[in-house]
C-alpha cells in the first residue's frame, strides 16, 4: 500500500504493526519532509507508545498547540506538527480536532481502547479513502492503496452516473461500491468489534444574504486584508524551499503580493502559458512578478499531451473530467524542480463569488416569474430543436420550475445525457435527481438561489473537483500545495459578508478586490475572468485528433454499453467541423475510457446497480 503512493512521500517511510488474539493493526506512511526534517519520522506515538498517528498535511498553528499541551504536562520528543496530534487526542479526544488550523488527513490508533480514528480537514484538501469489510477496515490517501490491499472493486453505477453529469465523482462516492471518501470536516472511529461511530466537527457557514450590524463594508475590507495576510504568513512556514503558482488572475497574484510583502527574500514564482493566442496569461503574471521582483520562471506548454493523458488517469485513480488538470500537472512538475512547497490562489472564487455562474444565477432570477404555461411551451420548443442549436440549453434551463433546477440544468443539461447514454446508464429524467442525490451539499428548501449556488460550489465542486485536481497533480510530482484562501477562519469571515458586497458592477469578488486590489497592477484588475484552461478544443482538431477518435470510436468503448455510438459520432463530427465546441464532453468521455482501460480488466461485468 505504501509503495503505491511513493510519489506522495519520496523522502521516508515508516510502519507500526501490532498483532494479538483476534486483532491485528498496521499503519504505514510515506513522508514528504517539510517540517522538522531531522526528527519528524512517522508513525509517532505518545510517551508510553499506546497511541500512534500517521498524518498527511500541515498543522499551521502547531507551535501554539504544542506550547499549550506542554503546559498541561505532555512531553514531546520531536519538533514536528505530527506529534501535536497524538497529545491533543490524549488531552481532548475528537473535540480537539476543532483546534487545528491547517490541511490534514490522519489516523490515530488507540491501543488502550482498541480504536482507530480517521480525520479529514474542513474542506477536504487532503484525501482519505476507506473501506469497511467483514474482516476489518482499510484506509489510504489514494484509491491505489486500497487496490493494493485487495479491496473488492465492483463498480458503483450510481457514482459513474454522477461522473457523467458533473465530470467528477463527488463525496462520499468513489467508482467502487466498497470504498468511500471520508467527509470533509468529518471523523470516523472504528472499533475492534466492528462498531463504527461518525461525526462532523465543522461545516461551512451559510453565506450571508444581508449585511449584519456588526460589520461595515470598510471593516470587511480591513478584516479580509488582515486575515488573508495572516493566512498567507502561516502557510509560509517551511524548512524546505517554498514558492507560488502565479497566473494572471486576482487570487494567485494577491497571494504572491502578500508573500512578497512579508518575505525578506524574493518569492519564487512559476507560470505556464500556451502557444495558442487567448490561452496565455504570461504577460499579466510577468507584470506582477516585475512589480514585486520575484524570482520568476515561465514554461510554454505545447500539444504533446497524449502521454500525459495516461499519467493523469493513473494519478486520479477514478474518472476525472476537468481538463484544467493538464496545466495543473504541468505547472506542478515545473515548480517541483525548484521547490517542495507552493502556495496557490484556490478557493477565492467559491468564497467570494468569483465565478461567472453566480452572475448568471442573478440574471436568471427573471425566470422565477414565468407562468407555468409559458414554461411548458418553452420546454416543448426546446425539445423540437436539434442538439446543435445553441439556444436549446437556454430554453430548457429557463423552463425548469425552480431556480435550483435551472442552476443544475445549466451545469449538467439532462437533454444531452438523454441522447448520449443508453437507457441502462441514463440518470433519472427527473430534473431533481441532483438535488436529491447531493442534498448534503445543499441548504434547506427555501434558501436564496445565489446562497444555494455558492454553498454547493464550496461544498461539492470545490472538494470533489478543484481540490482533488490540485492534490493529485501536485503530489504526483512530490510537491505540497497550500491554499491560504481556504483557511477556515478566512472562510468563516467570507460567509459573513453579504452577496451585494461580493457581486457588484457586473463582477464577482468585488469586496476581495477592494480589500487587496491596490497591491496589483491596474492592467490585471481590468482583465475579464478566465479559467485555468487549455486550448483543448484546438488540440482535438489538430495534434490530439487521432488519439481522440481512436478511443471514442473503438469497439471496446462502445461494447461497454454505456453510450450511444451515433450520438458520440455526432459530438465528434460537430467538433471536428467547428460547428460546435464539444471539447468538454469529449474530454470527459476520453478520460472515462482511459480509466476503464487502465483499471478494469473485466470492463463492466462486475458493475452493480
Amino acid at each position: 500500500m505504501c509503495d503505491a503512493i511513493r510519489h506522495r512521500g519520496p523522502d521516508d517511510q515508516g510502519y507500526r504493526i501490532e498483532g494479538g488474539p483476534g486483532l491485528s493493526m498496521a499503519l504505514g506512511m510515506r513522508r514528504l519532509s517539510i517540517i522538522d526534517l531531522a526528527t519528524g519520522r512517522q508513525p509517532i506515538s505518545n510517551e508510553d507508545e499506546t497511541v500512534w498517528v500517521v498524518f498527511n498535511g500541515e498543522i499551521y498553528n502547531y507551535r501554539e498547540l504544542r506550547a499549550s499541551l506542554i503546559r498541561s504536562g505532555h512531553r514531546f520528543r520531536t519538533n514536528s506538527d505530527t506529534e501535536v496530534l497524538v497529545h491533543l487526542y490524549e488531552e481532548e479526544g475528537v473535540d480537539g480536532i476543532q483546534r487545528l488550523r491547517g490541511m490534514f488527513a490522519y489516523a490515530i490508533w488507540d491501543s488502550r481502547n482498541r480504536t482507530l480514528l480517521l480525520v479529514r480537514d474542513r474542506f477536504g484538501k487532503k484525501p482519505l479513502y476507506y473501506a469497511v469489510l467483514p474482516e476489518g477496515l482499510y484506509f489510504g490517501s489514494e484509491l491505489k492503496c486500497l487496490r493494493a490491499a485487495g479491496v473488492p472493486l465492483d463498480h458503483d453505477r450510481h457514482a459513474l452516473q454522477l461522473y457523467f453529469l458533473l465530470g467528477y465523482i463527488p463525496d462520499p462516492w468513489t467508482p467502487y461500491l466498497a470504498i468511500r471518501k471520508l467527509a470533509p470536516g468529518g471523523w470516523l472511529r472504528y472499533r475492534a468489534d466492528g462498531q463504527i461511530d461518525e461525526g462532523r466537527y465543522w461545516k461551512l457557514p451559510v453565506p450571508a444574504e444581508q449585511p449584519c450590524s456588526e460589520l461595515s463594508e470598510a471593516e470587511a475590507h480591513e478584516s479580509v486584508r488582515n486575515m488573508f495576510d495572516q493566512a498567507v504568513k502561516m502557510r509560509m512556514q517551511s524548512d524546505v524551499p517554498l514558492g507560488a503558482f502565479l497566473s494572471g488572475g486576482i487570487d494567485s497574484t494577491s497571494v504572491v503580493a502578500s508573500m512578497s510583502l512579508q518575505s525578506p527574500h524574493p518569492v519564487k514564482t512559476f507560470s505556464i502559458g500556451f502557444e495558442e493566442p487567448g490561452y496565455s496569461e504570461l504577460a499579466l503574471a510577468a507584470a506582477l512578478a516585475r512589480k514585486y521582483h520575484t524570482d520568476h520562471r515561465e514554461l510554454i506548454v505545447r500539444a504533446d499531451s497524449v502521454e500525459l493523458a495516461g499519467k493523469l488517469v493513473r494519478h486520479f485513480d477514478e474518472p476525472f473530467g476537468d481538463s484544467s488538470a493538464i496545466p495543473t500537472y504541468l505547472v506542478s512538475e515545473f515548480a517541483g524542480r525548484f521547490v517542495k512547497v507552493a502556495l496557490t490562489g484556490d478557493g477565492g472564487d467559491e468564497l467570494f463569488a468569483g465565478y461567472e455562474s453566480f452572475l448568471q444565477v442573478q440574471r436568471l432570477r427573471r425566470a422565477d416569474h414565468l407562468p407555468s404555461a409559458v414554461r411548458a411551451l418553452l420546454s416543448r420548443a426546446a425539445d423540437l430543436l436539434p442538439f446543435s442549436a445553441y439556444g436549446k440549453n437556454y430554453l430548457r434551463m429557463i423552463s425548469r420550475p425552480s431556480a435550483l433546477e435551472r442552476y443544475f440544468e445549466n451545469a449538467a443539461p439532462h437533454y444531452l445525457f438523454e441522447r448520449l447514454l443508453t437507457p441502462e446508464w441514463a440518470p433519472p429524467a427527473d430534473a431533481a435527481f441532483l438535488t436529491r442525490t447531493l442534498a448534503h451539499c445543499l441548504l434547506p428548501e427555501g434558501a436564496d438561489i445565489l446562497t444555494q449556488a455558492m454553498y454547493f460550489e464550496a461544498t461539492a465542486k470545490l472538494t470533489g473537483d478543484m481540490l482533488v485536481k490540485v492534490d493529485r497533480m501536485s503530489m504526483a510530482n512530490s510537491l505540497e500545495i497550500r491554499c491560504p484562501l481556504l483557511d477556515h477562519e478566512l472562510a468563516e469571515l467570507a460567509a459573513r459578508i453579504p452577496h451585494a458586497w461580493k457581486l457588484r458592477n457586473n463582477r464577482g469578488k468585488d469586496v476581495f478586490i477592494r480589500a487587496l486590489g491596490h497591491r496589483l497592477p491596474t492592467a490585471l484588475l481590468n482583465q475579464p475572468k478566465r479559467g485555468f484552461g487549455v486550448p483543448l478544443a484546438i488540440w482535438f482538431r489538430g495534434p490530439l485528433r487521432s488519439f481522440l477518435f481512436d478511443h471514442l470510436t473503438s469497439r471496446a468503448f462502445f461494447d461497454r454499453g454505456m453510450v450511444s455510438p451515433e450520438f458520440v459520432a455526432e459530438l465528434l463530427n460537430e467538433h471536428d467541423r467547428g460547428r460546435r465546441n464539444n471539447h468538454h464532453h469529449l474530454w470527459k468521455l476520453l478520460m472515462l475510457e482511459l480509466w476503464f482501460r487502465e483499471f478494469s480488466a473485466t470492463a463492466l461485468q462486475s458493475c452493480a446497480a
